[in-house]
């Protein structure tokens, strides 16, 4: 995998700029396939180190426009993190409960019916 870069918990500037420019896309193209939720500033900002710690739907709109896995933005950006207490590499996402400051009302409640339909396959 990719090594961290200072100031970002598991490389994520790195990582979002090798991925972007290994699918050929340009900060413009990526800001279209977001449909405007990342511009192309932000995510120049972003692979520049520049902003440390984005959002949970800004990452979720670059996993889908880029095709990554949610799961491994959320753990580069350090939201997810690796436990000792948790088995076979079990992640557990506490952090990410408590960063819906970006979100507005119907975002947070939209999200835990999600999470609740996850946790209800689940079963």
């Amino acid at each position: 995998m990719n090594e961290p870069t200072e100031g970002t918990p598991r490389g994520l500037a790195k990582f979002l700029k090798n991925e972007r420019l290994g699918l050929k896309m340009s900060l413009r193209q990526v800001e279209e396939a977001t449909e405007g939720t990342v511009s192309n500033a932000y995510l120049s900002q972003l692979e520049n180190d520049k902003i440390k710690k984005p959002s949970p739907h800004i990452l979720y709109a670059l996993s889908t426009a880029l095709g990554i896995s949610y799961e491994l933005l959320m753990e580069k950006a350090g939201y997810i993190v690796n436990s000792p207490d948790t088995n076979n590499g079990e992640k557990h996402g506490k952090a990410a409960t408590f960063a819906i400051d970006n979100l507005t009302r119907e975002e947070e409640d939209s999200l835990r019916d999600y999470l609740n339909f996850i946790r209800m396959k689940k079963k």
